[in-house]
């Protein structure tokens, strides 16, 4: 195109051909494309749930103003402290049961969609589909003022997105078979997830200076000069956010090829779905044990993963005391961190298997986030600890899909991601639950960790067994 002469390869598959080897040409096209889905992506992990509007959810915003006005006080009691401690204790247990009802839903619809979509010809639909209903929730994320009566519908929201994001998944994730071979495998996952965390970079970046950072204009922030009531410049980097992620998920559902319609004879009813997901589950339990042995452990550490990411940044905000802006400073370094390390894990994913890199990422995690036990309130503290979490996270999911892609029967993946999602989220109230039920009886954010540490070492001891070969199902 544009004077380009017709052998000459466009610079995307350059990046490609140089980081993937032996894939098709057509693969090797399509990996750039695939991952600006995840870069895309950082608009809902990154904005929605982790730095930004589940932060301001968490915030005094949305406490009684007479409760925030006695706790802020010069001469406040002790007494009047405490009771904003324990509001903005209680908020986050709602946001974490909202979530908990999300998973539940997950749970119960992922795998049947997910095989519905395989063999259809429409998992590009699929994934359009979803996608636009979370860029919906997103975008409708701007309705939630910054007030208690909010509440409610900025948890719905969230829980909303996070349903829909996950049905996206199922489909985006099994479509990494159609973008890769058996050699590069962990390094195309792992380039999906280090394009996340860039992405997350650079979005952040732009909402901090366009919305967010002070520039010393009082009641004003960003270069916008946007006001702060009612959480007026949050709202509107979120529906910025919606913006970003619909923009970047175009290029998958153009540049890389639909599945082909297979011929399973006539398509079965939405329930009779479940009874065919109950024969897969059969045959995987007679023929290829180790798969459902890794959903498993995948299922309890990735929703620990999971409260890492959503609990993390509230912890941040109300124990350790940053603001808005300090939350997105931590997040842009946290991503770098994350994206380096992830992209790194790629190749260690093909040359020692992405078993390994579950089992030391996870040991890693666990000590971590134990650690935020210690380290006191001091700022420093928390960036030390957190940056060396974020250094973990993304390798497990990475490896986590590149696992699962290798030992899925060609032709299921949707089916078998589609377990995935289902068995993440079928014990996906333990990592909100245990975070909501220790800091509900403490009175305390910060013990809410322990919940976490809680679930992702038993992730990690139930991992132990697992055996990765190709799975069988006939």
């Amino acid at each position: 195109m544009s004077g380009k002469r017709p052998h000459q390869t466009p610079p995307t598959a350059v990046v490609a051909s140089a980081a993937y080897g032996n894939a098709s040409e057509t693969r090797k096209r399509g990996v750039v494309a695939w991952a600006l889905w995840d870069w895309g992506s950082a608009a809902f992990n990154a904005v929605v749930t982790t730095f930004v509007f589940s932060t301001f959810l968490a915030s005094r915003a949305f406490v009684d103003p007479d409760v925030v006005a006695a706790g802020g006080a010069d001469d406040a009691s002790a007494e009047s402290v405490r009771a904003l401690e324990v509001a903005l204790a209680n908020n986050a247990a709602v946001i974490s049961w909202a979530l908990m009802i999300a998973g539940i839903l997950i749970a119960v619809l992922a795998p049947v969609f997910g095989q519905r979509s395989d063999g259809s010809g429409k998992r590009k639909l699929w994934l359009g589909i979803n996608t636009g209903m979370v860029v919906l929730a997103i975008a409708a994320m701007v309705f939630v003022e910054g007030a208690p009566q909010f509440l409610i519908l900025g948890a719905t929201l969230l829980a909303v997105g996070n349903i829909f994001f996950e049905f996206a998944g199922v489909n985006y994730n099994a479509m990494l078979v159609q973008v890769s071979t058996k050699e590069n495998m962990g390094r195309v996952s792992g380039f999906g997830w280090g394009m996340g965390y860039v992405g997350g970079i650079v979005l952040l970046i732009l909402l901090l200076v366009l919305f967010i950072q002070s520039f010393g204009t009082e009641g004003q922030t960003g270069l916008l000069g946007l006001t702060t009531e009612n959480g007026w410049n949050i709202r509107l980097a979120v529906l910025a956010s919606a913006i970003w992620f619909g923009a970047f998920a175009i290029p998958v559902l153009v540049r890389v090829p639909e599945i082909p319609r297979s011929d399973r004879g006539e398509r079965p009813g939405f329930f009779a779905s479940y009874r065919i997901l109950g024969q897969t589950i059969a045959r995987l339990w007679r023929n290829s044990r180790q798969v459902l042995m890794f959903l498993l452990a995948s299922a309890v550490f990735r929703d620990g993963l999971a409260g890492v990411f959503t609990f993390g940044a509230i912890i941040a905000a109300q124990v350790f005391g940053f603001n808005a802006s300090e939350v997105l400073y931590f997040a842009v370094a946290a991503n770098v961190v994350a994206g380096i390390s992830t992209i790194a894990a790629g190749a260690l994913d093909d040359r020692f298997g992405p078993k390994a890199v579950i089992m030391v990422s996870l040991t890693c995690l666990v000590l971590g986030a134990f650690a935020v036990l210690f380290v006191g309130t001091a700022k420093i503290g928390f960036w030390i600890v957190g940056l060396i979490l974020c250094a973990f996270v993304g390798p497990v999911q990475s490896a986590s899909r590149s696992l699962l892609a290798r030992i899925t029967p060609e032709g299921r993946e949707g089916e078998i991601f589609g377990l995935y999602a289902t068995s993440g989220r079928a014990v996906s109230f333990l990592a909100p639950g245990l975070f909501g039920a220790f800091v509900a009886l403490s009175g305390d954010t910060r013990l809410g960790i322990i919940g976490l540490v809680i679930v992702l070492g038993a992730g990690l001891l139930l991992m132990i067994p697992v055996k990765t070969k190709q799975a069988v199902i006939e």
